[in-house]
């Protein structure tokens, strides 16, 4: 993934053009990684551009912020529209969306309470996270020698940058090693999920995926994933899981917005089912795939149209207002 460097980017409130979009060397965010962020996707549909599930990416953002004790100066609806309000300023038809709200320059120490709570948004155009080709055919991945956190050390329901520290770790482990992906194990040795996508179990018909108590961050594609599962008649399973079940399972899956619904063909060199896509991976990408086609309607009202009402009045600037 490579940045165009050209664009807006929005900050706290304002859009301003991709080379301007800097922040001073001593915000605090840099230093200690005291940022909470989301990923999300605009799909191109045969009904116009959609953002895919952006309420429930943004009250996330809500709720990392919460965690970590930020306080932002915009309310979920006004980030919503200062979404929407980006894409449209950079006319773009499909991208990745990252919303970011994090502590800027005011002082350095470990304490952040002095330092501002800024927010932005950026965009960019991504395609197949793991490849082309990886969607059909699968990645092979290995089980990371970095596990997840403990419980009581960082909250992994927060989507937070300093999270994604070990995160790099378990991906440039993996990448090192020859492989496209790892998947870690949380404290207690149980399958927990991947760099940066929730993981799916198939076995005997049904689908496991590790808890939240499992240190997950409960993925918004996770929640998708499950929903559209069940409406096929599979047997939905989140409990605690073995690494061995790894070996033994008929098809493996990752769920993310970057990498959407990817097979996983094998762990650590042994062979996943039949190597190849399974039956219940195809059915579960096939649904998730009409919906943001066009094939299968809405019924979860889980898109998010940009230009619906472009004919009418400009969408105006979203003005910071403070949260009481």
């Amino acid at each position: 993934m490579a940045f165009s460097g050209i664009g807006k980017i929005w900050i706290n409130g304002e859009l301003v053009e991709w080379a301007d979009a800097k922040i001073h060397i001593a915000s605090h965010v840099i230093h200690y990684g005291s940022a909470v962020f989301e990923g999300a996707r605009c799909y191109s549909t045969p009904n116009g551009s959609a953002c895919f599930r952006l309420d429930a990416h943004m009250r996330r953002l809500m709720d990392s912020a919460k965690i970590y004790r930020m306080d932002p100066a915009y309310t979920q609806a006004q980030l919503e529209a200062a979404v929407l309000e980006t894409i449209r300023a950079n006319q773009m038809q499909a991208c990745y969306i990252r919303p970011i709200v994090y502590r800027g320059y005011a002082a350095l120490g470990v304490n952040p309470f002095p330092c501002p709570v800024d927010a932005a948004i950026m965009l960019w155009e991504w395609g197949t996270y793991l490849g082309a080709d990886a969607l059909e055919h699968g990645v092979d991945v290995k089980v990371s020698s970095w596990s997840r956190m403990v419980p009581d050390s960082f909250p992994s329901l927060a989507k937070t940058s300093a999270n994604y520290a070990n995160a790099q770790l378990i991906k440039m482990e993996a990448i090192v090693d020859g492989y496209a992906e790892g998947i870690a194990l949380d404290s207690f040795g149980f399958v927990s999920e991947g760099s940066g996508q929730n993981i799916f179990i198939v076995r005997n018909g049904e689908i496991y995926t590790p808890p939240m108590a499992a240190a997950i961050l409960p993925g918004i594609t996770r929640d998708s994933v499950i929903t559209l599962a069940r409406e096929l008649g599979y047997r939905v399973h989140e409990e605690m899981l073995p690494r061995e079940i790894l070996y033994i399972a008929d098809e493996l899956f990752f769920a993310g917005t970057a990498v959407e619904i990817t097979p996983i063909r094998s762990v650590d060199k042994i062979v996943i089912g039949s190597g190849r896509r399974g039956p219940v991976t195809t059915a579960i990408q096939r649904a998730f795939f009409d919906i943001i086609g066009g094939a299968a309607p809405d019924t979860h009202n889980w898109l998010t149209y940009v230009y619906q009402d472009a004919a009418g009045p400009a969408v105006p600037a979203v003005a910071a207002t403070a949260r009481g």
